[in-house]
């Protein structure tokens, strides 16, 4: 339980940093990035899923 609570406090703790580090321009600006940077990630990911998904139900080619 002790961790439990360690844990939802470490991810309010972020939340609190992360909503205070936005307020600067800076912040603002590294925030967008790493934003940036996970949609890439995640569309790459979607991508490859997406074809691999088309490759597998394509008949006649298993």
């Amino acid at each position: 339980m002790k961790s439990m609570q360690w844990f939802l406090i470490g991810v309010i703790g972020g939340f609190v940093a992360a909503h205070f580090m936005n307020k600067d321009p800076r912040g603002h600006d590294i925030l967008a990035e790493v934003d940036a940077r996970i949609n890439g990630f995640t569309a790459i990911i979607g991508d490859a899923y997406r074809e691999q998904e088309a490759r597998l139900t394509e008949p006649g080619k298993n």
